[in-house]
């Protein structure tokens, strides 16, 4: 799994297309679900092979939406700006196939709208993504505003109401199961993954 970026590359490139704060953060979040997901699939391998791996899909995670700013008001291009930013900074395809699918199936994104994601770590990358909206959007529903007060129950009652976070999709959540990690263990993952990041996210 060539990526063609390293981590810090990564940063750079996150820093010089995001200066939108609740974006930078949904991107940071993605990258430390994406990175837990990672350390569970991989698990069973040299420590040294799993730490690469979750750098790898944490990158992707972090650099998923590098062309929102750019295309926010005509989101008919997002991901197919994204192509080019990361192509001109020597992406490889296999992580600019992995960024885009985040598209795939989107009425609203015409160029993708009739392609499907067909491995773990896209659906994974979808699944993870959508579900840093649904826990933050918890953590900001209780009293002192913590994710460290949004519990495991109150997560899944939260995904069953459709009507909270409405805009969260939850059968792109529930890819996480093409995946092959169950929805229940992926929100357990997901939200421990964003507490131990609470620091950074202000939360």
């Amino acid at each position: 799994m060539e990526l063609g970026i390293t981590k810090e590359k990564a940063e750079e490139l996150l820093d010089k297309y995001v200066t939108d704060p609740t974006i930078k953060l949904h991107m940071i979040e993605s990258e430390a679900i994406m990175r837990a997901l990672a350390e569970r699939f991989y698990k069973e391998e040299e420590p040294a092979v799993a730490e690469a791996m979750a750098d790898k899909w944490g990158i992707i995670g972090l650099l998923h939406d590098i062309d929102w700013e750019i295309v926010k008001d005509n989101p008919s291009e997002h991901c197919a700006r994204a192509q080019e930013i990361l192509k001109e900074n020597g992406a490889s395809e296999f992580l600019i196939e992995t960024i885009i699918s985040h598209a795939y199936g989107m009425e609203q994104i015409p160029a993708f709208k009739d392609r499907e994601r067909n491995s773990k770590i896209q659906h994974s990358l979808v699944a993870a993504e959508t579900l840093t909206g649904l826990i933050i959007a918890s953590a900001l529903m209780q009293p002192d505003k913590k994710l460290a007060s949004v519990s495991l129950e109150s997560l899944k009652k939260k995904f069953k109401s459709k009507n909270f976070a409405a805009r969260c999709n939850r059968d792109l959540i529930a890819e996480c199961e093409k995946a092959g990690i169950s929805l229940d263990d992926f929100l357990a993952l997901g939200l421990k993954a964003l507490q131990n990041i609470s620091g950074r996210l202000g939360l």
